[in-house]
């Protein structure tokens, strides 16, 4: 289990801008579990929706890429890394999440030759899904 000090160990992100809480399990260069856990004073939630917070999609995505992040950059030849968007494929969503939502993250790298990849994505609240696509990733600097 990684807390958010020692996720900011692996990833560059930092808040508020840091979307994920804590790390289940993670094998690096193959996958990572990780948890956002959803609550009302998010900074998103003041603009979207005011009365009717919905976590934007594009904040479930980008936690799903820190989540997939964290997999690549573990990795010892990648430590100091960035792993930034190449593409976002097949992404659908399926649920709203709200506050209170624990949200589970998912991510498998299924592809990867060089420092470009793919990770199959999947969030899912209390089993059910909330989301699922594929995110290419390109490791720079």
């Amino acid at each position: 289990m990684l807390n958010k000090q020692e996720i900011e160990n692996i990833i560059p992100q930092r808040d508020p801008f840091l979307m994920i809480d804590e790390v289940e399990e993670y094998v690096p260069g193959q996958s990572a579990i990780a948890y956002k856990y959803v609550n009302e004073n998010e900074w998103y939630f003041k603009g979207h929706f005011p009365g009717n917070p919905i976590m934007p999609g594009v904040l479930i995505t980008e936690s799903l890429a820190q989540t997939g992040a964290i997999a690549i950059l573990s990795l010892e030849e990648n430590k100091g890394k960035n792993a930034l968007f190449g593409g976002i494929d097949k992404m659908r969503f399926k649920k709203t999440v709200v506050p209170g939502d624990k949200l589970k993250l998912e991510v498998k790298i299924i592809k990867q030759k060089g420092p470009i990849g793919i990770g199959e994505a999947i969030a899912t609240i209390d089993g059910s899904l909330v989301a699922r696509g594929e995110l290419t990733f390109a490791i720079v600097g």
